[in-house]
This record gives structure tokens, C-alpha cells and sequence, in this order.
């Protein structure tokens, strides 16, 4: 059986130089005014308060469930029960005679503690 051809010196070096990775804490932080981005006022999002005191926010797509659960926390004062998210795709739109489209965004509904209300008017 025959050796293996040895690596060019350059190659080595370049091995001999690599330092090993290191890896710091999962996603970015955030504060609680960059999560939540707006709250949704629709027709759906009124009836939802009313009925199962559940609110609906615009996040930041890059937000994940715990973070978005201390943001209303923080900025509303309010115990948060359950918190769903999803993600929505942008529409496309037609630009003049070309086809473009909008942003994808996520959207995040929060169910509160029976007790707790967030008024935005």
C-alpha cells in the first residue's frame, strides 16, 4: 500500500494557525421596544381581546417565544400566559411594469391572565 502524499507546507501552516472555534449565547439581544415593532388593530384582533383576552403584535422575525413573552411584560405590566407565533409572507405587489414583493413579517398573539387588560386607546 502506498503513503499518502504529504500536505504542501503552506497547507500546514495554515492548519497550524486555525484556532478552534468558540461559540457565545444562541440568537441576539434584543430589547423590548426592538421585539414588539406594533400592535395589530384589526376587526379579528378586537374580537380576540374581547372574548379571549388575547392581543396581536408585529414582531421582529428574529424573536423568539420566551423574548417576546418578558417584552409584554416588561413594557405593559401584565402576566402573560401563552404566546403563539407565526410567520407571514410578504404579498406580492406589481412596481410599474415589474412584479415585486413586500416583506415577509411575524406576527405573535398573547394570551394574558384573566385578570390582566392592555388598553391601546
Amino acid at each position: 500500500m502506498a503513503t499518502p502524499r504529504p500536505k504542501p507546507k503552506k497547507y500546514q501552516r495554515k492548519l497550524a494557525m486555525r484556532k478552534p472555534c468558540v461559540h457565545g449565547e444562541p440568537g441576539l439581544d434584543l430589547r423590548p421596544y426592538q421585539i414588539l415593532l406594533r400592535p395589530l388593530v384589526t376587526e379579528k384582533g378586537t374580537h380576540q381581546s374581547t372574548r379571549y383576552n388575547a392581543y396581536a403584535f408585529q414582531v421582529a422575525n428574529v424573536a423568539t417565544k420566551t423574548q417576546i413573552k418578558t417584552a409584554v411584560e416588561e413594557l405593559f405590566n401584565v402576566r402573560v400566559e401563552a404566546v403563539r407565533t407565526l410567520n407571514r409572507k410578504g404579498k406580492k405587489r406589481r412596481f410599474q411594469q415589474s412584479m415585486g414583493q413586500l416583506p415577509s413579517w411575524k406576527k405573535a398573539i398573547v394570551t394574558l391572565h384573566a385578570e390582566d387588560k392592555i388598553e391601546f386607546f
